[in-house]
C-alpha cells in the first residue's frame, strides 16, 4: 500500500498532465472553430444584403464595402482570428450582427434560462436513472425489469421535440393553458417577486421533464447493463459466500466499478447545462442559448457562433477534466496508468 505523501503526489501529478494537454486542446478547439464558421460561402453582410434585395431593396456597393469593413470581414482569415482569440483571452467575446449589441450581453441574458432547465433536467436524470438501473438489474427479468426497459427504449427511440408537442397538447387539454416560454404573459416583465418565482416553477418543469427523458432512459439501460456484468464476476459469489450482507455487499463492491461510465459522463454535463436542447427550445419558445447558436449559425454572425461554440470546448475541457478527476480516486489504478 502507498504511503499517503505518494498517493498525493501521483493525483497532483495525474492532473497537472491532464492540464498540460488542455492547453493545446483548447487551442485547437478555437482554430477548428473559427474555420468551420468561415467555411460556408459568403458572411453576414451577404446574407444580409441578399435579404434586403429579397424585400426589392437597391444595395449601393459603398454600402456592402463599408459593412465589410466595420465588422473586419474583408481581411484574410488568420487575421480575423488572431484579432477575434486575442480579444476573447481578454474578455471581449466581440459585437453580434445578429441582435446589435456585444456578445457577451446576447449570452448573459439566455445563460440562466439554459442553466437552470439543464440543472434541473440533469437531476431528474441522476435520481431516477441510477435508482431504476440499480433495481432493475437487481430484479433481473422481473415485471418492474420488463417495464422499466420498455420505458428506457421509449425514451431514447422518441425525439424530445416530439415529446414537447403532445406536452403542450396534453397540458393544453387538462388545464387549457399553453406553456410557452418560461413566464406567462402578464408576468414577462414583472419585477422578480414570490408570484413570479411560481409562475416560473408552473411552467419550467415540462422542458426540464422532456430534455431529461432521454438521458434519464440512457442512464437506465447504462447502468443496468454494467451493473449485471459485474454481479456474475468471482468477487461478488465469494462476498456473497462469506455471508456479506446483499445490500452492503451491491454498494461496497459491483457498483463501485458499475458506476465508473456513469462519472466518465460528466464531461458533457457542463456544455449541456449551457447549451440545453435546440428542437425543445424552439418548440417550447425557451429563451436559452441553444436558439441563439442556432440563429448565429443560419446567418453567419462568425462572433457570437465561434464564441459560444468556444465556450462549449471549454465547458467540456474543464468537465473532461473533473470526470478523470473522479474516476481516479473511485478507482486509484487510473491515475496510475495514465
Amino acid at each position: 500500500m502507498r504511503p499517503p505523501d505518494s498517493e498525493s503526489r501521483q493525483m497532483l501529478l495525474f492532473i497537472l498532465r491532464r492540464l498540460i494537454v488542455m492547453i493545446p486542446v483548447t487551442i485547437l478547439i478555437s482554430v477548428i472553430g473559427f474555420i468551420i464558421i468561415q467555411a460556408p460561402p459568403g458572411d453576414f453582410v451577404s446574407s444580409y444584403i441578399a435579404g434586403l434585395e429579397a424585400q426589392g431593396d437597391i444595395i449601393e456597393p459603398e454600402l456592402i464595402d463599408s459593412l465589410r469593413a466595420r465588422y473586419g470581414l474583408g481581411e484574410p482569415i488568420y487575421v480575423q482570428y488572431f484579432r477575434w482569440v486575442s480579444s476573447f483571452v481578454e474578455g471581449d467575446l466581440g459585437y453580434s450582427m445578429i441582435y446589435r449589441e456585444p456578445v457577451v450581453d446576447v449570452i448573459a441574458q439566455r445563460l440562466p434560462s439554459s442553466f437552470t432547465i439543464s440543472l434541473l433536467s440533469l437531476i431528474l436524470v441522476f435520481a431516477i436513472g441510477i435508482p431504476i438501473g440499480i433495481l432493475s438489474a437487481t430484479k433481473q427479468y422481473s415485471l418492474a425489469d420488463y417495464s422499466f426497459t420498455v420505458v428506457g427504449f421509449l425514451g431514447v427511440a422518441t425525439p424530445n421535440f416530439l415529446l414537447a408537442l403532445v406536452g403542450l397538447w396534453l397540458l393544453f387539454k387538462w388545464t387549457g393553458n399553453v406553456a410557452i416560454g418560461l413566464y406567462s404573459p402578464e408576468m414577462q416583465n414583472a419585477p422578480f417577486g414570490l408570484a413570479k418565482f411560481l409562475d416560473l416553477v408552473g411552467h419550467i418543469w415540462l422542458p426540464a421533464l422532456i430534455v431529461g427523458t432521454a438521458g434519464t432512459a440512457e442512464l437506465i439501460r447504462t447502468m443496468r447493463a454494467n451493473l449485471l456484468d459485474e454481479l456474475p464476476k468471482q468477487y461478488v459469489t465469494v462476498a456473497r459466500a462469506r455471508g456479506v450482507k446483499p445490500t452492503k455487499l451491491l454498494y461496497k463492491y459491483p457498483l463501485r466499478i458499475a458506476i465508473n461510465p456513469v462519472i466518465s459522463t460528466v464531461g458533457w454535463l457542463l456544455p449541456v447545462l449551457v447549451e440545453g436542447e435546440v428542437l425543445v427550445s424552439l418548440v417550447l419558445g425557451l429563451p436559452t442559448i441553444a436558439p441563439v447558436l442556432l440563429d448565429s449559425l443560419l446567418q453567419q454572425d462568425m462572433f457570437l457562433a465561434t464564441s459560444i461554440i468556444m465556450i462549449l470546448g471549454i465547458l467540456t475541457l474543464i468537465g473532461t477534466l473533473l470526470s478523470d478527476i473522479l474516476l481516479a480516486i473511485v478507482d486509484p489504478r487510473i491515475r496510475g496508468a495514465v
